[in-house]
């Protein structure tokens, strides 16, 4: 930059500096340096009020001064009041400690004001100030603003200072946001928002020249000091809830008469253009026009809110984004996939929040719950919390795996240290029980979160009273019930348990049978990301899974059985000779075929064979006829010989 043309201070002041920029100087990055204004205060105010209020802030600011004071040799030495020598632009350059001093001083005054409104607005129950309390707190906001302006003249001095344009920016939105609180105090509505978009519009310029780390710090800034500041003071003006906050900056800026905004304007015209300062970077690409009216169910209001407006416009353009991300990425690790839900789940969660503060606004200023506008801001807080849960859930269902779950791969690719192994590449090698069993926890786990997200639906206005809703509620339960006892069944076969985790897969078949005709079809294409909807496609697949892990493990339990029964059968220490019948499940005992030497053992002495068929049955060479007349000769001569030894006695008393 050429300093030649850069005007004195005291002659044209911040107006004048900001026309000698050259239409490059602000596409340059900064240079970064300990001089980072917005980050000191910011961490300043982070760190005070983390634990405490504005009171302790104010005490903390006036412990750091004296350290700062001592460093720079501008001690009052002991006397309560004292006149300083004003800070130069020799002194900054020499050290930039006192850059730290002017604004430690001109927070001090801040945090007073700050800490005196707290306490009377607490103390007051909602009504308004007293006016010697307003104009005290007034007096110590006009305070602040005189070291913040003296601040940004010493700045301005660049070839004395040797500064950066950062820094001057920088000062000047601080000055400009301390304006804006003492009109914001005086109630000068319009005063305070010319005032507020002046900051914004600032650093929405620089927020396109910063990294990322120091972009956070503008949000922050803005989220917690300037954007509820804009938004009453615009509701003090009756401007329409549906504005957003780019409009009224670029509104409020156009109204404004000086050259800076103008000249600012022309260097970066992308800063009017802005979608969200407070969003992501990138988020608004593709970004058109937000919605003005959203639809849940069969009703469709209209968005009385632009902070929600805007999220519900980022949403989209993220939704875009992930499904072209996945349709690129349909190989990718599941949690690769997992992460690019994050671009959607944060910006549904800035849309619920910017909700739940327009409710509350709303109903602190008396709305009834009748209102249409309060009507439409309950049906907007269903639809948006349905949104957010519908991602929460597709993102754990890409988290369990390939089809939610129902499929388990026991295998993983492990790179080998063999250098004869490395011509075929990785070996695969199956996986330890330990592993199997971390796995299937982790998906129980998921499953867990997504019914605690399932009963959050239900809790939503409007959610109970839908028949047709609850049912579709009803049966996506239902699948991810049937996967949960799924997942808790693999565990209990991993660990030889087959009854059990036969009993969990029969409660799973019923669970499946519930939503095999309840849950509509979806027309979404495999490439789009899942959501909250089940598929009676998944279902069956799910069913068919079932059936068959269902037979599998029948067969195991009947396997096992068997082997219980065989072991007991071989218990009885009998040889295997004597076991014929049965077939041993563990083998043979081939040290127990026989019993050697045989023992002395009971058995039948003359075995009886009853075979009534006998004379009935023809043989090879016989005939049933021969056969019995040959009986009745052999009958008649065993008689005849009976009666002879009856009639021939011998012995001794034969005669």
């Amino acid at each position: 930059m050429d300093l030649s043309r850069s005007p004195t201070p005291r002659a044209t002041g911040f107006t004048g500096y900001l026309k000698s920029f050259s239409p490059l100087n602000l596409d340059i990055p900064f240079v970064t340096s300990s001089m980072e204004i917005t980050a000191f205060i910011a961490s300043q105010r982070d760190k005070a009020l983390l634990l405490g209020d504005y009171g302790s802030y104010r005490k903390q600011l006036s412990r750091r001064l004296l350290v700062v004071r001592k460093k720079l040799n501008r001690s009052t030495k002991g006397r309560k009041y004292g006149s300083q020598p004003p800070v130069t632009a020799e002194d900054v350059a020499s050290n930039p400690e006192f850059i730290h001093l002017l604004l430690l001083t001109s927070e001090r005054a801040w945090a007073l004001a700050m800490h005196m409104k707290s306490t009377h607005s607490a103390g007051s129950g909602g009504e308004l100030l007293a006016g010697s309390t307003r104009r005290h707190i007034i007096s110590r906001f006009h305070k602040a603003t005189i070291y913040a302006r003296h601040l940004v003249g010493v700045l301005e001095d660049q070839k004395k200072t040797e500064t950066n344009e950062l820094a001057v920016l920088e000062a000047w939105a601080y000055l400009q946001s301390l304006r804006g609180a003492i009109e914001l105090e005086k109630r000068n509505w319009e005063a305070c928002l010319s005032a507020f978009a002046e900051v914004r519009f600032i650093y929405a310029a620089l927020a396109r020249n910063v990294g990322a780390k120091k972009d956070d710090h503008f949000r922050d800034w803005l989220s917690s000091t300037i954007d509820p500041g804009m938004r009453y003071a615009a509701y003090k003006l009756r401007i329409p809830r549906t504005t957003s906050i780019e409009a009224i900056v670029a509104q409020f800026l156009a109204r404004s008469k000086d050259d800076y905004i103008a000249k600012l304007s022309n260097l970066s015209p992308q800063s009017l253009e802005e979608p969200s300062l407070l969003s992501k970077e990138g988020a608004g690409d593709g970004l058109r026009e937000l919605p003005k009216t959203i639809s849940w169910r069969s009703r469709t209001v209209s968005l009385e809110d632009a902070a929600t407006a805007q999220a519900l416009a980022l949403v989209s353009v993220a939704e875009q984004n992930l499904a072209s991300f996945l349709e690129s990425h349909r190989d990718s690790d599941p949690r690769t996939k997992a992460a690019a839900y994050d671009q959607v789940l944060l910006p549904s969660q800035d849309a619920v929040d910017a909700n739940k503060t327009a409710i509350d606004e709303m109903s602190a200023e008396g709305l009834a719950q009748g209102d249409p506008r309060m009507q439409s801001l309950h049906v907007t807080r269903t639809a948006v919390n349905f949104a957010l849960v519908g991602w929460r859930i597709g993102r754990n269902r890409v988290l369990c795996g390939e089809q939610d779950g129902a499929s388990f791969n026991s295998q993983h690719v492990k790179p080998t240290t063999n250098p004869k192994s490395h011509a075929n590449g990785r070996e695969t090698k199956e996986e330890s029980i330990g592993r199997k069993l971390s796995k299937l926890r982790e998906r129980t786990v998921l499953y867990e979160a997504i019914f605690q997200s399932l009963d959050s639906v239900q809790e939503l206005p409007g959610v109970a009273a839908d028949q047709a809703l609850i049912t579709e509620l009803d049966s996506s339960r239902a699948y991810f019930m049937a996967l949960r006892c799924l997942a808790i069944s693999r565990s209990h076969s991993l660990l030889e348990s087959p009854k059990k985790a036969l009993a969990l897969l029969s409660r799973a078949i019923e669970y499946s049978s519930q939503i095999k005709t309840t849950v509509p079809s979806s027309h979404t294409g495999p490439e789009e990301p899942r959501k909250l909807q089940v598929d009676s496609s998944e279902a069956d697949a799910l069913n068919k899974i079932l059936q068959g892990l269902v037979l599998r493990q029948q067969a195991l339990v009947e396997l096992e059985n068997l082997n219980k029964k065989s072991k007991g059968s071989m218990t009885t220490g009998f040889p295997a000779i004597e076991n014929l019948e049965e077939y041993p499940p563990n083998g043979v005992d081939l040290k127990n075929l026989v019993t050697y030497p045989p023992k002395l053992q009971p058995i039948p002495v003359k075995p009886i064979f009853l075979d009534v068929a006998w004379n009935y049955i023809e043989y090879p060479g016989r005939k049933a006829g021969n056969r019995v007349e040959g009986e009745k000769a052999k009958t008649e001569e065993s008689i005849g010989s009976v009666e002879e030894k009856k009639e021939t006695r011998k012995g001794w008393f034969g005669f």
